[in-house]
């Protein structure tokens, strides 16, 4: 046996954003979701937040911009700020001169070229990373999935909402919009499906009546690495987090836990 066969896998850097917008009725905040192709390796068939990997160019551009973020930080961010318009056709995270006829035509110009970099160049647009707030980190090191993540998740307010979304048809196979409670009992009904991270983020984005709730608690509450662990209750194995993270609920029978 090797001498690093139980070692935690390496996690791949990726980054998620939870985008807001108001209800038309005037409810709970409704948030944005995609569910992936069944053909990916990663949470296939899940209904998942926008995001993915953090792309070498990703922190290449997070190495040259300055400011008060770390480079790894940065990149990340940047990482979202690409994944939401490559994926959905959003644009978050960038000022400029921009509306849907060139938000459509960047996210043409950025799936030709793959590098955000190009795409401020080509429209004269600048990052804007104080759109993103820090929400929450997973790293699933001590799960046996085919790939492991350390995903940083961010929350980002997109205000009414009067915008066009289409989903990339790539990796993922459509877009919807959807509060986070309603998000959960669609999960209970079968209607979607989510992994254990996407049911623990839900349930704590429930808590909030409105963007300005959800990043209240984001910034008061540091983000720390989550690490789901295996635990026991009442002679039953759990899949559990710790209890002082800002999520209501802390664990899942591992029966019933969907695995990506």
């Amino acid at each position: 046996m090797s001498a690093n066969h139980d070692s935690p896998p390496d996690g791949i850097p990726a980054a998620t954003v939870v985008i807001f917008r108001n209800a038309r009725d005037g409810g709970a905040p409704e948030i944005l979701m995609t569910v992936r192709s069944r053909e990916m390796v990663f949470a296939g068939g899940m209904a998942v937040f926008p995001g993915g990997r953090v792309d070498p160019a990703d922190f290449e551009l997070g190495a040259m911009i300055g400011g008060p973020l770390d480079p790894e930080e940065a990149a990340h961010q940047i990482a979202v700020v690409r994944e939401t318009l490559e994926e959905t056709g959003l644009v978050i995270g960038l000022a400029g001169d921009i509306d849907g006829a060139k938000a459509r035509a960047a996210r043409r110009y950025l799936l030709e070229t793959g590098d955000l970099a190009s795409v401020l160049d080509h429209f004269g647009w600048e990052l804007d990373l104080a759109q993103l707030t820090p929400f929450a980190r997973w790293y699933p090191k001590n799960e046996r999935i085919p790939r492991v993540y350390d995903t940083r998740f961010y929350i980002a307010d997109l205000g009414t909402g009067a915008v066009e979304i289409e989903a990339d048809l790539s990796e993922n196979t459509h877009l919807f919009w959807i509060t986070a409670q309603g998000a959960l009992d669609a999960a209970e009904r079968g209607e979607i499906k989510v992994i254990f991270p996407t049911r623990r983020n839900l349930e704590r984005l429930a808590l909030f009546e409105d963007f300005a709730a959800a990043k209240d608690q984001a910034e008061q509450i540091p983000v720390r690495t989550i690490s789901p662990f295996m635990g026991e209750r009442e002679g039953t194995r759990w899949l559990e987090i710790g209890e002082d993270l800002g999520y209501p609920v802390t664990g899942e029978p591992l029966d019933k836990v969907a695995r990506g």
